[in-house]
């Protein structure tokens, strides 16, 4: 359930009297050799076991394994150092992460995702300026990944906005960590119900892939201060399922019904990221009935962290199901009073961003609270309250002390005005640990500015921020001719489409012909939207990029004026083509002796058909190389057979074949004369596409 919750010789050669010297040495050498083989025998095998492991989810195992590993071939250490970072990353230890992430790069790894990675884990390490430096890289890298792009370009703002939410503290609110609960492994979701404080723990005997136990209900008696807490015991039998994780529940303002989220099992058969909703009721001199499934759940999609509306009328929850803007999404769905659902509907752009919105709480007062990754804040998760001013839903960042560079979720508050979160910042006592603040009698607050309402008048600083400001946002440009081995120079009369992209249809916004600088634009854009840029002149490949506004809005807390003009520049290079003219295809590999297109290799082919399609009167020669490690004749047979095993891709991409030729040229064209290692080889093993006929691109 739950991966959203968060959460190691000497040697002695005794020589024999009876030897001679000569032979001496040849036992020590051999020896040596067969030791030395016995050792890296044994690394391979850890890095095996390691791989194996990481690639189930196994991410302790993964890096108990691979950290044995000391001695390996210098084509394998980045790989080995990144699935390190990766292991200690995907089981939310992102500062663990950190160094084995800089090896992976120093040993050469090439990966944008990585970037994103090491970017937000130098950020969840307050080390700001290194993580800003690190998200403009992975923009600079032209992801594809659209999601990563947006998450991106929001945390570039974001960056620019840490000292401004950590000017937003609260001095009157100290939260204290509730050590009487708190063990060294995970606390979270802490709901005070029937005079009991109910939570979810890893208290189970079953111990999980990640290394930590199971997660269960249970509970404490306390009393209206929270100054006395019982001990810990299992909140129902009735709900408690030892073979699953269960957890964060909420429960309706009588209390009579919980709601509560239920995974998978851990067992190899089971370890799909299924997480459902189930139901409890409470029957007097009876207890907790046996759970039911929600009917709102989506059996194909990670359901959880629920929270009732004041009135129990309405059941929020985070999904990643299908359709949603993000990862995990804020929904609600409305409940009859038999407990029938209605239709869950996504909380929208205002609420949802491309990151993680999840555990949502509504207060007494009716405002939406919920922890998230993709709104501006301090670290990873962190805390932010819903506002409607003028009929036009803010979400606000709750500052400190509510916030730290670590997580911070799973709020809630009793109805004596007691404040309980999650967190797993420093000073901890675990994994995840809850906070608690205690409230001032009610007498006493309600003489006082509530710290958690933005639209209280007296809040001047807070209503200054909720003043909505406009931002018009432009895209400019530059298209340049792109020679060989010369330096781009602007391409004056270059025709520069933009299409807005909607549901899959594009819809024409603007056509502009370069200046003699190779600039076009300011064209108007929309918040929140996606665009193609298509840029074509006679002689050139035409061109394509796509330019998303996701991520890009600038928030309202950096904006100083009450209307902003903003434009955003890109560049493009054209290639200049003629007959005979060849392209590199980057990153299209086989498997050794064989000539099928594995998946990777099919990603770069995808984008050679886009070229083709975008240029329709194109006709190439797909030409395929091997290096010099086979015989002549068996090298020409192997490239033939890739090459044209490339144009039945392509073809099947809806491609006339008629356009295509396919040539294995072995050998005989090496880059690298005499190549004496792998990477050498891997530059002679290559694919490229020559121009056979052009003529202008299509209108």
């Amino acid at each position: 359930m739950l991966n959203c919750y968060k959460k190691f010789r000497s040697s002695v050669f005794i020589q024999s009297p009876g030897l001679t010297h000569k032979m001496s040495r040849y036992f020590i050498l051999f020896f040596a050799l067969t030791f030395g083989g016995l050792q890296s025998f044994a690394q391979m095998q850890s890095y095996k076991k390691g791989l194996s492991s990481f690639d189930k989810g196994f991410y302790d195992l993964a890096i108990k394994d691979l950290s044995k590993v000391k001695e390996i071939d210098e084509t394998e250490k980045a790989n080995l150092n990144y699935k390190i970072a990766e292991s200690y990353r995907l089981s939310n230890r992102w500062l663990e992460a950190i160094p084995y992430f800089e090896k992976a790069f120093e040993a050469g790894l090439a990966n944008s995702e990585a970037i994103f990675n090491y970017a937000y884990a130098l950020k969840a390490n307050e080390e700001y300026d290194k993580s800003l430096t690190q998200f403009e890289k992975f923009v600079a890298s032209k992801s594809t990944d659209k999601v990563l792009n947006e998450r991106a370009n929001r945390e570039l703002n974001t960056l620019k906005l840490i000292d401004d939410i950590k000017k937003t503290q609260n001095k009157d609110i100290t939260f204290r960590n509730l050590s009487e609960v708190n063990t060294e492994g995970m606390e979270f979701s802490p709901m005070v119900s029937n005079g009991y404080l109910i939570y979810s723990g890893t208290r189970k005997d079953k111990i999980y892939s990640n290394g930590l136990p199971f997660l269960g209900i249970y509970k404490v008696k306390v009393n209206p201060t929270i100054s006395e807490i019982g001990k810990p015991e299992l909140f129902s039998p009735a709900i408690y399922d030892s073979e699953r994780n269960e957890g964060s529940p909420s429960f309706s303002p009588d209390g009579k019904t919980v709601i509560f989220a239920r995974g998978n099992s851990g067992k190899r058969k089971d370890l799909s990221p299924d997480v459902d909703l189930y139901m409890s009721r409470l029957v007097p001199n009876t207890g907790w009935t046996e759970p039911k499934l929600v009917s709102a759940s989506d059996s194909s999609s990670w359901d959880g962290c629920p929270a009732f509306s004041g009135d129990g009328k309405t059941l929020y929850f985070a999904s990643n199901r299908l359709g949603g803007v993000g990862g995990m999404d804020i929904y609600r769905v409305n409940m009859d009073a038999s407990g029938r659902f209605g239709n869950p509907v996504n909380m929208g752009k205002a609420i949802n961003t491309a990151g993680d919105e999840m555990f949502p709480f509504v207060s007494s007062d009716g405002k939406l609270y919920f922890a998230s990754d993709g709104h501006p804040g301090l670290g990873k998760l962190d805390l932010f309250v819903a506002v409607r001013s003028g009929g036009k839903i803010s979400v606000e960042n709750m500052g400190l002390p509510f916030n730290s560079p670590m997580d911070d979720f799973g709020l809630s508050m009793d109805d004596n005005g007691n404040i309980f979160i999650t967190s797993n910042r420093a000073g901890g006592k675990g994994s995840d640990d809850i906070y608690f603040y205690q409230a001032p009698p009610k007498t006493e607050l309600a003489q006082n500015v509530d710290p958690l309402d933005p639209l209280n008048p007296k809040n001047s600083d807070v209503n200054k921020s909720l003043e909505i400001k406009q931002v018009n946002y432009y895209l400019a440009g530059k298209i340049n001719s792109n020679v060989d081995n010369a330096k781009p120079v602007p391409l004056d009369g270059a025709r520069v489409r933009i299409f807005k992209i909607e549901g899959g249809i594009e819809e024409s916004i603007a056509e502009v012909v370069t200046t003699a600088a190779g600039a076009f634009g300011p064209v108007k854009l929309e918040e929140e939207a996606d665009y193609l840029i298509l840029a074509d002149k006679p002689e050139y490949l035409t061109k394509r990029e796509d330019f998303s506004m996701f991520g890009r809005s600038i928030p309202q807390q950096l904006l100083k004026k009450t209307v902003t003009d903003t434009t955003f520049f890109t560049t493009m290079n054209l290639d200049k083509i003629f007959i005979g003219k060849t392209f590199r295809l980057e990153n299209i590999y086989y498997d050794l002796d064989k000539f099928d297109i594995r998946p990777d290799a099919a990603l770069e082919l995808d984008k050679l058909v886009q070229i083709l399609k975008d240029n329709p009167l194109l006709k190439i020669e797909l030409g395929s190389h091997t290096d010099s490690q086979g015989t002549d004749i068996y090298n020409i047979r192997l490239s033939q057979k890739r090459a044209e095993s490339a144009i039945n891709y392509i073809v099947s991409k809806n491609i006339a074949r008629d356009r295509l030729t396919a040539k294995g040229y072995g050998e005989t064209e090496l880059i690298i004369q005499n190549a004496k290692n792998d990477k050498e080889h891997q530059v002679n093993r290559r694919t490229e596409f020559k121009v056979l006929e052009m003529t202008a691109a299509a209108e």
